[in-house]
Formats: C-alpha cells, structure tokens, sequence
C-alpha cells in the first residue's frame, strides 16, 4: 500500500489528523498531480479551507493534467466565492477533458448567474436525472425563456417515485409560474402536512386556489397556518432564556411570530388587492469526490 493509499484508508477510517499528515507528506515528496490535488481535496472536504486549496491546484493546473478533477475542484470552489466567469471558464475545462454531470450542473449554475439562461437551460438539462434538481432548474430557465409549453410537457413527468425527486412544493411552484393553478393546487395539497409551513409557498398556494375562485379553502388552509402561529408563539412565551437564547432573542422571534400571524390574516385581502407573490429560486451547485486512489468511487491512481 502506497503512502497516497493509506492516507485515503485512515480518511475512510476518520482518522482526519493522520490521514492529513499523510497527504501534506505525499506533497512534501513529490509534488505532482496527484499529490497537489488530493491536499486540496481533503482542505475543502474536510476543513472547508478553500483558501489553502487553490494554490495547490493552481500549481497542479499548470502541468497540464490530462484529469478532470482539479479543473472540477478549482470549478467547484469558484461557485462557492460566487466567482462565475471564472467557474465557467475552468468547467468548460473540466468538461472538454471529461464530462461529468457534476461539471454540467456546475456550469450551469455559473452561466445562469452570469444572465446566460439559453446555456445554462442546455447544461442543466445534460446534468439532470428524472425529477431531481437539475432538470427542476432547467424547467425554470425554460420558463424564463418563455418556452412554457415546453416547461409544462417536462413538469408534468416529475414523479414521487423518482429517486432524486425535488419535494411536491417545488412542482407547484414552477406551475405557478405558467399559470397552471389547477396543476399548482394538486401539488401543493401534496405537500402541505409534510412542508415547513412558510409564508412565501403558502402564499403562493392561496393565490392559486383565488385564482380557480375557491376562497372557502383558502381560508381553510389560513386559519390552520394561523393556529399553528398561534402555537408557536405560546411556545416562544414559555421557552427559557439562557447564554445561547437571551431574552432579547426571545423577543425578537416571538415579534417575528406574531409579524408572521398578521401576514396570514391579510392574505387573502392583500392578494384580492393585486399582490402577486414572488416565487423563490436558489441555484444549487454540486460537490463530488475528486480523490486519486479513491476505491470507493473506483477513482484510480493519477497517471501523467
């Protein structure tokens, strides 16, 4: 067993500190691809020190490796500092050597931030499984393209039974968004006992049954959201302040409580009024094991 694969077997083993004694000795030998990327790995995975990575795989970099991975990492760690034209530039890398799933999110992601919707639709698209994430953020990018009809036809195939599936809510919402309320009201219903309850998708929720003319149930669906509150806030009266929840913390949440009761009680008003609620969208990039030698995700040793 060679000193890369015993630093992985005690990384494996959780035993962090040997195993990163390892990795920094294998860099102080030789200081090659493998050895230079491998570190790096271990300082974003483990320690989430993507300062101490970069250099590491900026010097890797310039020996030209004929592997994906640091291109990927590198990639990786610029979605974290939000640095997007950098990350396209590095995955576009990453992908020419290898393609990858992760490195088409990832690019996606970069590309969506940067306005380039068109490409990061495509990305998405070639990063996606049935129902997962990345094809719910390509249904997105094709509603911001106007290309609805499109959106609608790729919606109606998410399925709860799909492996990676996005949650019931998240469906609704992108039909929200094509004004396919009766589809929305289907999937929100699905949702509600198994969803934080939040005012932004519930709110969503109400417009959508306003919309197919059914007060009766928004209000039904209002009053339960308010009592819940209600709960909450009785909880909050009696919860004890300590050094980590002092009484102003209390006082603040429970102002935060009762803002959010008041919020349910005009709802209805508010919305009948013209108020459209916003949808909420994040883009989510990926991480991925990048380890030379790593047996479990049958990763093998780097060869120059």
């Amino acid at each position: 067993m060679n000193l890369n694969q015993k630093a992985i077997e005690l990384l494996e083993e959780n035993q962090y500190d040997k195993s990163l004694k390892l990795f920094k000795k294998a860099v102080e030998i030789k200081r090659d691809v493998q050895s230079l990327n491998n570190l790096a790995w271990v300082y974003c995975h483990e320690e989430d020190d993507d300062t101490s990575a970069l250099p590491l795989l900026e010097e890797a970099i310039k020996m030209n490796p004929k592997s994906h991975f640091p291109y990927n990492l590198v990639g990786e760690i610029y979605c974290r500092q939000e640095k997007w034209e950098s990350a396209k530039d590095i995955l576009e890398k990453a992908i020419f050597i290898q393609p990858s799933k992760t490195a088409y999110n990832n690019l996606a992601v970069a590309n969506y931030h940067l306005g380039n919707i068109e490409d990061a639709s495509q990305y998405f698209l070639l990063a996606s499984e049935p129902s997962d994430y990345a094809m719910y953020s390509h249904v997105k990018c094709l509603i911001e393209l106007d290309n609805k009809s499109e959106a609608k036809r790729k919606l109606d195939t998410f399925s709860e039974s799909d492996d990676e599936f996005v949650g019931e809510v998240d469906i609704a919402d992108l039909y929200v968004e094509i004004a396919c309320y009766e589809d929305a009201i289907k999937w929100f219903e699905k949702g509600w006992n198994s969803y934080w309850k939040q005012l932004n998708w519930i709110s969503r929720y109400i417009y959508s049954l306003l919309k197919m003319n059914n007060p009766t149930r928004s209000q039904e669906l209002l009053n339960e959201a308010i009592n819940e509150k209600i709960e909450e806030i009785k909880d909050a009266h009696e919860e004890e302040c300590g050094e980590d929840w002092t009484e102003s913390d209390k006082q603040s949440h429970i102002k935060e409580l009762l803002n959010e009761k008041n919020e349910y009680e005009q709802m209805i008003e508010k919305i009948s009024s013209g108020y459209i609620p916003s949808m909420e969208f994040d883009t989510s990039f990926q991480k991925a094991c990048y380890l030379f030698g790593c047996n479990r995700h049958n990763h093998p040793e780097y060869r120059g």
